[in-house]
């Protein structure tokens, strides 16, 4: 059982002032989000997922290129599932090192990370600046933030790229853009924002509804022409946005811009590579045949070091269900493009499903349709009479993509205190990868699949506690 230490004070006490101002969803669609409580790792199991969780990104990468330079189109459209209007772009060899979160079970078998969201992760701001806050509240010295570096890995990295993509010949403002009207998604590219321009660049924000797009000329908000685009919106969305009265293919046409070096996205456009889950499977499919790489490529693509973080940390993932059905182990299915635990199934070994995600918010963004004008943004759901209905279109966009099949790992209990009582849960800890180094963590408490109606619970590191301390605590 996890540690949980409950702050002695009411959420309102606490989001009421400057905790709600950086966190405004603090409460979502009529739920406690946040809860004032701490999360307890010992340092040692800080320092492990420090480490790993780097090793990890670093096989990611390496795996990306390999792909990029080695795997033909068949390769990237069909096992990782991969649009075709977005190969071309993905193939681009950008800088490694992006703003990633990998999620992370600590349990029985040890740390074992279970995804990666290279592409659009969310839930910054809490790590960054409300993770301090609350442990400013604790008022104990022992108590210590893992995330206090964030701030700087996202300078570093806005750094790398724009360095990078200057030398291409991209400069001048940076914009950065989100749904204008979702609250969490806005103030996540805000709080991003404000970091490139402490770095010291020139930024703007511009709603994803503000944008216009002239194919094969430019990207504009308000007639300012964009060569630099941070955007908070998923790539497999992208590709098929389309002017609703005009029939334009917007996503297709800004893609085309990034394509010819007019454009550059961040997170670069390789990193929907990482984003699909058929991506995991990839990796273990080459870690399973590392033996036979020299024949394909003419090298070994894992040394003995990078051998021992991908069994040590990743899980058994494949593309078909066979290996779990025939050992009876239960497994997880999870969609190509699953988000927030939408598409993912529990099923033991003889293939009888026995836990279906259902944490799902009555409000969302699903893939988009034809928007009302030339513009970037997702259709979003609204709550109405004909909520049943588009709950069922939204499941059967996630339900009916391609799985990938994963090792199933039990998950440690936590038990928080919330406003509707004491609430007993699945502890997953995401840890930030920002630059190819350690930035962060963001535990969360849910179901046994964590989706977005799951409690934020920061992060603490308890200090000054020694072996045996420690030993004591875990136990």
């Amino acid at each position: 059982m996890r540690q949980v230490y409950s702050l002695p004070f009411s959420h309102d006490e606490v989001f009421g002032g400057e905790a709600g101002h950086h966190i405004p969803y603090h409460r979502m669609y009529g739920k406690q989000y946040c809860v004032p409580a701490l999360t307890v790792y010992t340092p040692s199991e800080v320092q492990e997922l420090r480490s790993a969780a780097e090793a990890v990104d670093a096989i990611y990468c390496k795996v990306m290129r390999f792909i990029q330079r080695y795997m033909p189109d068949s390769f990237l459209e069909n096992p990782l599932g991969i649009h075709p209007g977005l190969i071309p772009a993905a193939r681009m060899e950008m800088v490694t090192g992006g703003i990633t979160r990998q999620d992370w079970i600590i349990g029985e078998a040890g740390l074992k990370c279970i995804e990666n969201n290279t592409d659009t992760p969310t839930g910054i701001p809490e790590s960054a600046s409300l993770e301090g806050i609350l442990i400013g509240l604790a008022d104990d010295a022992a108590w210590t933030s893992p995330s206090a570096e964030m701030a700087a890995r996202i300078r570093e990295c806005f750094q790398s790229w724009l360095s990078f993509y200057a030398e291409q010949g991209l400069q001048g403002p940076v914009t950065f853009t989100s749904y204008g009207d979702h609250v969490e998604d806005r103030t996540n590219t805000v709080y991003l924002m404000e970091r490139c321009r402490e770095a010291g660049y020139e930024t703007y924000y511009a709603p994803l509804e503000e944008l216009e797009i002239i194919p094969g000329e430019a990207l504009y908000h308000q007639g300012r022409e964009i060569q630099l685009l941070y955007r908070l919106y998923p790539l497999e969305y992208l590709i098929d946005d389309r002017d609703e009265n005009t029939g334009v293919e917007v996503g297709a046409a800004l893609l085309e811009l990034v394509r010819e070096g007019r454009l550059g996205l961040m997170n670069p456009v390789q990193h929907v590579l990482m984003q699909s889950k058929g991506f995991m499977a990839a990796i273990w499919s080459l870690y399973e045949r590392n033996d036979q790489t020299p024949e394909y490529c003419g090298f070994t693509l894992f040394n003995e070091a990078e051998m021992d973080v991908i069994s040590r940390y990743l899980l058994p993932t494949y593309f078909s269900a066979e290996p779990f059905e025939q050992s009876t182990m239960p497994y997880v299915a999870k969609s190509y493009w699953g988000r927030e635990g939408r598409g993912t199934l529990l099923l033991d070994g003889d293939t009888n499903q026995f836990m279906h995600h259902k944490d799902v918010k009555q409000q969302q963004e699903v893939q988009p349709t034809l928007n009302a004008s030339r513009n970037l943004a997702p259709t979003v759901w609204a709550t109405d009479e004909n909520e049943a209905s588009e709950e069922e279109e939204i499941a059967a966009y996630y339900d009916n993509q391609p799985k990938i099949y994963q090792q199933m790992v039990p998950m440690e209990q936590a038990v928080i205190q919330t406003e509707d009582g004491a609430y007993s849960g699945y502890l997953l800890t995401g840890v930030f990868v920002i630059g190819g180094r350690f930035a962060g963590m963001l535990p969360r408490v849910g179901e046994k699949v964590t989706g977005d109606m799951a409690y934020y619970c920061a992060a603490t590191v308890r200090e000054r506690m020694n072996d045996e301390e420690e030993k004591e605590w875990r136990t």
